[in-house]
């Protein structure tokens, strides 16, 4: 009977072209109004599964040409956010840096060249191995190295003491050589970069990379595969790596009271940023925070430049977060889901497109979503992965196979199971909302 009469309606209403229009419109009105319904009780029940009962889990979809919340669970309680912690990393570079990275800050006195460090971290990076600063260096008889300028501590905050030999947790430092790491490689015989630095490693058996207060670096027998270990930043240190660059040029002073006002610039920033957010560098995002105080105050403070890009352009947050590091080593951060779909919201309308989904991995494709998320017509996720014991999270933009952008932000901790089990699970949700959305 309903279905004889809207077929019987459909035919009065044909010779009408308004009234057609308007049938249509109610008719694709109460389809949509079905779908909308649909989607939040499917992820509902799917977050309801066993798998997630011992865990802690948020999940928040948003669409940001409606302004419509898609689906929102556990989206405002707070959450160990692991690497998503560089997102806001990227905004605030986004908010302070310039186009090209600021190498060093300086001043010219007859022949000697007085510097300051920014933390720009690409200096001789084993990445980037940018040398703008030491050509620049070169054409002087003498140079003055400030030293003092830093304020922090050299490691983050709530960092894992056992981690000092690790790759992933360098020294902070306002001017960073090699990336803060020597690199070790064993093809067909030692070699490390820096070179200098070969004199100081040797192989064992164990599995200790270096000292744990020395500059004494060890790289496994039967190890072929390169390795990168972060050195002490010892005085010691820091003028031996200077005195092998610029043998005899370079004298660390604590402080001066020359204006260094000038400015040297290196790379490309947002080379920077992409390398930061695929890889998911932690030595990166640390020092990108120590660059972005640089540009508001010659004393290097990254705990200054988060409090002030919170009170300033993210005072909006609905949740403010507890945001120690730039990195998210750090477990004392807490994040709300809602916080990371807001910042993305921001990101998605100051910056074009294309730049900046070129700065997070894309799913099946590249940085650390290469092996999942992968769509059978070209990537689907854009978003930055997050991993720390027990806490796997996942931020981002998601395209629909119906044209549509979402920004998502799913949030995982205190699981007692395998990390790539609750990748899968969040793989079958975020395929659910790309087919059904």
């Amino acid at each position: 009977m309903r279905k004889s009469f809207i077929f019987k309606s459909f035919r009065n209403v044909k010779s009408n072209p308004v009234v057609r229009l308007g049938f249509i419109m109610l008719f694709t009105l109460l389809l949509t109004n079905c779908k909308s319904a649909k989607i939040p009780k499917h992820l509902e029940k799917s977050l309801s599964a066993r798998f997630y009962e011992p865990q802690f889990t948020g999940l928040m979809v948003y669409n940001p040409r409606t302004k419509d919340t898609v689906f929102n669970y556990n989206a405002e309680r707070y959450f160990t956010p692991a690497s998503n912690t560089k997102i806001f990393t990227l905004f605030t570079a986004l908010q302070y840096l310039p186009e090209k990275i600021p190498a060093f800050k300086y001043t010219v006195q007859q022949d000697t060249l007085i510097v300051q460090g920014t933390g720009d971290p690409s200096f001789l990076h084993p990445y980037f191995k940018d040398s703008t600063a030491l050509e620049f260096m070169k054409n002087y008889k003498a140079i003055k190295l400030v030293t003092d300028n830093y304020s922090n501590e050299k490691f983050g905050p709530g960092w894992a003491w056992e981690d000092y030999d690790t790759y992933f947790s360098p020294e902070r430092s306002a001017f960073p050589l090699y990336g803060n790491v020597v690199s070790i490689s064993n093809t067909d015989d030692l070699k490390t970069y820096p070179e200098f630095l070969k004199s100081q490693t040797t192989y064992t058996l164990m599995g200790k990379r270096r000292d744990f207060n020395a500059n004494n670096f060890y790289l496994k027998l039967t190890r072929k595969s390169p390795t990168e270990v972060p050195f002490v930043l010892d005085t010691t240190m820091v003028k031996a790596l200077w005195n092998d660059l610029l043998p005899g040029k370079v004298e660390l002073i604590p402080s001066t009271t020359a204006k260094t006002d000038q400015i040297l610039y290196s790379i490309p920033s947002d080379s920077l940023y992409k390398r930061m957010m695929h890889v998911s560098d932690n030595f990166l995002a640390e020092q990108i925070l120590i660059l972005a105080s640089s540009t508001v105050s010659d004393t290097l403070d990254a705990d200054t430049i988060r409090k002030s890009i919170l009170d300033n352009q993210l005072n909006d947050l609905k949740q403010k977060p507890k945001w120690r590091d730039g990195s998210g080593l750090s477990n004392y951060n807490l994040f709300t889901p809602l916080s990371f779909v807001q910042v993305l919201e921001k990101l998605y309308a100051e910056i074009p497109r294309e730049r900046l989904f070129n700065f997070f991995p894309a799913g099946g494709v590249s940085g650390t979503l290469k092996n999942w998320y992968a769509g059978e017509n070209g990537p689907y996720v854009f978003a930055k992965t997050g991993t720390l014991s027990s806490a796997s999270t996942l931020s981002g933009y998601l395209l629909t196979n119906s044209g549509e952008v979402l920004i998502f932000s799913f949030m995982n901790n205190n699981y007692n199971t395998s990390t790539n089990k609750v990748k899968e699970h969040m793989q079958a949700i975020l395929e659910y909302l790309r087919d059904n959305y």
